[in-house]
């Protein structure tokens, strides 16, 4: 029912449903446009003639998610983001739910995923909130207008993932 008001609605939705995995890494409240995907392709695309400009994080809430892999590697494509200026750039962070990360559960393994996110976002000028192991398959409707608040763990669309449909042209 969500996905199908979110693609035939005219009307922003609201908030999304949260879930009982949703947690406050860092408190704060934001809003800005939504835009992120899988953490591995936004940075390795960072590195190709594809690359979004770097204009295109400003004041955006960035969601990504990891399925697979090792826990080095998100740690290792979070530290690219950082290095090419993104999370300098960006005004909130959703982290879903993690999926088959080797590592992440072993207690001689790596840091927890929110240690490892904190550590990237590290000291900076201003704190962005991040609401961490969101999911699972929320609509995010990369683009659109959210309200995000870490800490009472919520994120609301804002603005429809649709807009209505104009028709010009002859006998218009």
């Amino acid at each position: 029912m969500l996905y199908s008001t979110l693609l035939t609605g005219t009307e922003p939705i609201g908030a999304l449903p949260a879930g009982p995995s949703w947690e406050c890494w860092r408190a704060g409240r934001t809003e800005g446009r939504l835009l992120g995907g899988v953490i591995n392709r936004i940075a390795l695309n960072q590195a190709t003639r594809f690359a979004l400009p770097l204009e295109r994080f400003d004041g955006a809430v960035l969601f990504w998610e990891e399925a697979g892999g090792h826990a080095s590697h998100v740690w290792s494509y979070l530290q690219v983001l950082r290095h090419a200026g993104i999370l300098d750039r960006i005004c909130g962070m959703v982290v879903g739910i993690p999926a088959a990360i080797e590592g992440l559960d072993s207690p001689e393994g790596s840091p927890p995923l929110r240690e490892t996110v904190l550590d990237a976002l590290g000291d900076r000028d201003r704190d962005i909130p991040v609401l961490g192991n969101a999911g699972p398959n929320l609509p995010l409707p990369v683009g659109t207008r959210v309200a995000l608040d870490a800490q009472l763990r919520t994120l609301s669309l804002l603005e429809p993932a649709v807009r209505p449909l104009t028709v010009t042209g002859p006998g218009s």
